[in-house]
């Protein structure tokens, strides 16, 4: 048995992270200190952007009215998809109450967070797909204040198809404002009055670093960076259709890993033939993010057996996790680490990135062993609550008071000792040796 790389990348996606860091350092220290004034210049420095930050329904409208009735349809297709998705996400979880004894209710409460600020990216290309997948998961959930930003697409403003989706899947606030900056104003509520409770949606190196460096002041979704690709393909696999699918995916941008584990060396080699024609082919854009993305961080990894694949696969923790092999039920049974799985050739990461439901902000950088990817749960808070009688309470109390006084914890026992003498007078049970030191 063996585990052989063909193809290593010579890049990791922490290689980028230092420089970022120091950025977005800098940057937000400014902004907390300057507030919206800071803001407003980095708009302008950055992103070329001296027009409103906050855009009015009559902005609104204005911007978006030009967009064909065809893209309002697709839009709508895909973002009812998501919505319906996320919807029976939250059928799933249930409030729930439970007597585990007489008198004693224990139970929990689904509550959406009040603000959600959804960061939808616009830089290479304009990212349709991200705005109602953050927002129409967040509506879905109930939460009251959806905060939505996105920088101005080549400094005219947000994109119209990506405004359109925004305003379809249900945005409260719409705000024309990218990278760190937006990052910050929706953490301190800047523009807007209403600091967000958590900040979701994907972004580039320095946007996955100011959420990272935010975190505790807000909540996130995951610790994010560069979007990720793997596929599994044994002998049975088409190596056009594999080859197609990690090129599809390394187009995101120049530190997007694109990952092949096989159990042939057939396929190997000939999707390792296959990849630089499919990105010679691409237009300049595409071709520039994937020839990048597969020169630095390609691999191909060679397996004698599909058990050995499953444990690279795990290993890796991919964000996108394709199979293309025999048996899609085993694999299905067998795999653990991932952000969203796609089981056939027939069910590509495309897909699932536009159209077919399950959400595409994902976890990355290894983050898979631990994280899901964004769903109506990330917007709820399990809150738990409690109710006891009082006959409960004489039989808990007694438990709780020696406890607290093994602990050396006198002022907790005392919160049982005052009930005990309240509810049950002169009774003698035992509340454990007072603490004296």
């Amino acid at each position: 048995m063996a585990i052989i790389h063909l193809k290593k990348a010579s890049k990791t996606p922490e290689s980028e992270t230092g420089s970022a860091r120091q950025v977005v350092t800098e940057m937000l220290a400014t902004i907390e200190k300057g507030g919206e004034q800071a803001v407003r210049d980095y708009a302008l420095s950055l992103d070329k952007w001296s027009g409103p930050i906050v855009m009015d329904k009559d902005l609104i409208a204005e911007r978006i009215r030009d967009v064909p009735q065809s893209v309002k349809d697709d839009i709508r297709l895909a973002a009812g998809q998501v919505r319906r998705f996320a919807e029976a996400q939250k059928a799933s979880c249930q409030d729930f109450s439970i007597e585990l004894s007489p008198g004693l209710q224990l139970g929990q409460k689904l509550v959406p967070v009040n603000t959600a600020g959804c960061y939808v990216p616009t830089g290479r290309y304009a990212h349709i797909a991200s705005a109602y997948m953050s927002v129409a998961t967040a509506k879905a959930a109930g939460v009251k204040t959806v905060v939505a930003c996105s920088a101005p697409f080549k400094g005219t403003g947000i994109h119209p198809h990506v405004l359109y989706a925004m305003t379809v899947a249900g945005a409260d606030i719409i705000m024309c404002l990218g990278g760190v900056q937006a990052i910050a104003a929706m953490t301190y509520g800047l523009f807007t009055g209403k600091p967000a409770d958590i900040i979701v949606g994907p972004g580039n190196k320095y946007v996955a670093e100011a959420k990272r460096m935010l975190f505790g002041k807000v909540g996130i979704d995951v610790f994010a960076g560069p979007s990720e690709v793997a596929v599994l393909a044994d002998d049975s696999a088409d190596p056009l259709i594999v080859a197609t699918d990690l090129v599809g995916q390394a187009e995101h941008g120049h530190e997007s890993p694109a990952w092949l584990i096989t159990s042939s060396r057939r396929i190997a080699d000939e999707v390792t033939a296959l990849m630089p024609k499919l990105i010679e082919a691409l237009p300049p854009t595409a071709r520039d993010a994937a020839g990048a993305a597969w020169r630095d961080y390609g691999e191909v990894v060679l397996c004698d057996t599909r058990e050995e694949m499953v444990q690279v696969s795990d290993d890796y923790a991919c964000e996108h996790l394709e199979v293309h092999c025999a048996d899609l039920d085993w694999w299905h049974a067998n795999l653990t680490n991932y952000g969203s799985l796609f089981l056939g050739e027939e069910t590509n990461v495309a897909f699932g990135d536009k159209v077919s439901g399950p959400n595409h902000i994902l976890p990355t950088k290894f983050a898979a062993r631990y994280s899901a990817g964004l769903s109506v749960h990330k917007f709820l808070k399990p809150l738990t609550w409690q109710k006891m009688s009082k006959n409960a309470c004489k039989t808990l109390a007694p438990v709780s008071a020696r406890i607290s006084r093994l602990e050396g914890m006198e002022a907790h026992a005392r919160t049982s000792d005052v009930r005990m003498a309240k509810y049950a007078p002169g009774t003698n049970i035992d509340l454990g040796q007072p603490v004296e030191a």
